[in-house]
């Protein structure tokens, strides 16, 4: 339920984590200087929370949150150990989604682990790395399947026989250099790699952290990362971790609104990238509203009420009576609770119900 950012050393990872956290994640300009993870909780950007503030009075306003992972740069060689690799990749293995940061800015000052920018051979070396380390995962669990298919136990026999194919397949495409992502694989075989916690079969969202004077998007750069990412059908988000570090570094939200408008910018590019990761981790978001908190609640799509019910409180869950329900555009478009329960919007849903997001829940339970 985390994201892992990644890429080579002096890319930009540690500092865009420092905008999106205001942690002290340490940046200097040279590789390996974020020797352990950091970890950092952050908001989850919604202006639908802030409208329902607005519109239903309470004590106070809480965000949903999601949480980033900075781990330390990847070279050339870490699947053998180079650098500080292996550390690193498992790491890795533990997030649910990586955020791939691209250097698609030129500095002098900041030294190129590679010796040029150069976004795509980029992108090959950390994915190649990552398909190796993946495959010495595969081909030793291929070692141990085959000893499973001569076990004595059918069942266990059967299993392995099953696996044995996938396995091979599995190992042949990341001889290549690609990805689990980009193989075509049943739910049943999902399952079963899944037990690997193979890297490559993450979702990856592409970051090109470019210069102050590109961050509409329309370099060079961009456009390969671009173009290699609709070949993937992943998604890219474009920000200029320099410029973002100078607005985390305003403390007023007004001051980072007037910043942003001078700069001739919409939206904070780390407000798309949390979005991003948070609705690539398949997470959704239901409200509660009124009395002490107007609050937003993470939950997994397909979540059913007593489970999302069971986010607030276990007992809420145990003793599930029903959900009072509507959505939060209906509120918007009629401007207050009570005109959405005399437009007959309001809804009693049972157990069966799955959750959508934007909802705004109000939970009736008995223990």
């Amino acid at each position: 339920m985390n994201c892992g950012i990644v890429g080579l050393p002096n890319v930009g990872k540690s500092t865009i984590f420092s905008a999106l956290t205001a942690a002290p994640a340490e940046a200097a300009n040279y590789p390996f200087c974020t020797i352990d993870p950091n970890v950092g909780v952050v908001e989850v950007p919604d202006a639908r929370l802030d409208r329902i503030h607005e519109i239903i009075k309470a004590d106070k306003r809480v965000p949903a949150i999601t949480e980033f992972v900075d781990i330390a740069g990847l070279v050339k060689g870490a699947s053998k150990g180079e650098g500080l690799g292996n550390q690193f990749l498992s790491n890795i293995r533990s997030v649910g989604i990586i955020a791939h940061v691209v250097r698609c800015f030129e500095d002098d000052d900041v030294v190129h682990v590679e010796g040029k920018v150069d976004p795509i051979s980029d992108i090959e070396t950390i994915n190649v790395e990552l398909a190796l380390a993946d495959l010495q995962s595969v081909d030793k669990r291929l070692e141990k399947n085959a000893r499973q298919v001569k076990a004595a136990d059918p069942k266990i026999r059967q299993e392995a026989l099953a696996v044995q194919s996938l396995l091979e397949r599995t190992s042949a495409h990341l001889s290549e250099g690609l990805p689990v992502r980009s193989m075509e694989l049943s739910n049943d075989d999902r399952v079963r790699l899944g037990e690997l916690f193979l890297i490559t079969a993450k979702t990856q969202i592409y970051v090109c952290n470019v210069g102050e004077d590109d961050i509409d998007g329309s370099s060079d750069s961009v456009r390969s990362v671009t173009e290699k990412a609709e070949k993937e059908n992943a998604e890219v988000v474009v920000l200029s971790g320099k410029l973002e570090a100078d607005i985390a570094a305003l403390d007023e939200p007004e001051e980072r609104a007037v910043f942003l408008e001078e700069a001739g910018i919409a939206e904070s590019g780390l407000s798309s990238l949390i979005r991003s990761a948070y609705a690539t981790l398949g997470l959704r978001t239901f409200f509660t509203a009124g009395g002490t908190e107007n609050r937003a609640w993470t939950f997994k799509q397909g979540a059913t009420a007593p489970q999302c019910a069971g986010i607030i409180h276990t007992d809420f869950e145990r003793g599930f009576i029903k959900a009072d329900v509507y959505n939060c555009e209906d509120l918007f478009a009629l401007g207050s609770e009570s005109a959405v329960k005399s437009a007959g919007k309001l809804r009693m849903e049972g157990k069966e119900y799955i959750v959508k997001d934007g909802d705004v829940m109000h939970f009736k339970f008995n223990v």
